[in-house]
């Protein structure tokens, strides 16, 4: 089946080995269609391929993450194995023209992916697909919940990838919520979404004071959301001082909360209207 040319072409990359159970594209397309105004959606009235090509092998669309105003993400599976394809925002909004925000965010998450190869829990980066698109291995697993059974080495492992992102001059950011956490199969945590990644460009005043304070801030953040989750989950592993630290957020994450939840529960009643979520409680699609 022919790949529409306004969604490109997938670079030559060997896809991981392990395959997962394919689903029916229709229904999983169709249950994203409904829920979804097409204005909120990254790709329009249109929908992910539901075939991709990746050095000469094909892979189905399996099973479809989301589809929000910013990005569609799938899980394609084939013989060799499955990856993930997420395509940034490519819709007009109400006429005006937003492709070149999928095409900045993809190769600025792309940049920050390739970079953190050397981390373990961060998915092999297999390439960029057309003009908007970024592809990485699956990770067999689900996002962290709040009764999930974790190991010992769960949350040291995390801290460890956390010390190795900062030490790359990086911060997450993304870890306020446990389920940007993903639980591998294999009882290892895993990142894989580096959206919002903050790091340090050294053509974009990356050397200057103020970038290298708002980094010292994000990555204090990192730490305190990661005693944070590890306070809930596994106790036990933490010294009394460092309880009392996960119960005192930095005055910065104080006042985003104090500023930003009422936005946020606005936001969620909205979208609840519009169709595009289930219930005004609870996490937002994608």
């Amino acid at each position: 089946m022919r790949i529409p040319d306004s969604l490109g072409t997938l670079p030559s990359e060997k896809a991981p080995r392990r395959e997962i159970p394919s689903s029916t594209v229709a229904q999983s397309q169709k249950k994203v269609s409904k829920s979804t105004p097409a204005w909120l959606r990254a790709l329009g009235r249109r929908d992910l391929p539901p075939e991709i090509t990746i050095d000469g092998r094909h892979y189905r669309h399996a099973r479809t993450y989301k589809h929000d105003f910013f990005a569609a993400t799938a899980a394609y599976a084939g013989p060799a194995g499955q990856v993930v394809l997420k395509v940034q925002r490519q819709a007009d909004f109400f006429g005006l023209p937003l492709a070149w925000i999928g095409r900045f965010l993809v190769r600025r998450e792309a940049r920050l992916l390739a970079r953190s190869q050397t981390v373990p829990g961060v998915p092999r980066y297999c390439g960029t697909w057309g003009e908007t698109g970024l592809v990485h291995e699956f990770v067999a697993g689900h996002p962290l919940r709040r009764h999930d059974s974790l190991d010992d080495e769960f949350f040291p492992r995390l801290s460890a990838m956390l010390d190795e992102i900062h030490g790359m001059e990086m911060a997450y950011v993304d870890l306020e919520k446990r389920e940007n956490i993903l639980l591998g199969d294999d009882g290892r945590p895993y990142l894989i979404d580096f959206q919002i990644t903050w790091f340090l460009d050294p053509h974009c005043g990356g050397g200057s004071w103020p970038a290298r304070k708002i980094l010292k801030i994000l990555q204090a953040a990192d730490r305190y959301h990661l005693l944070k989750h590890w306070r809930r989950a596994r106790p036990d592993q933490l010294s009394a001082e460092q309880i009392a630290q996960s119960g005192r957020p930095p005055f910065w994450i104080a006042w985003h909360r104090l500023l930003f939840r009422p936005l946020t529960s606005l936001r969620r009643q909205v979208l609840t209207r519009l169709g595009a979520r289930s219930s005004a409680h609870g996490r937002s699609p994608g």
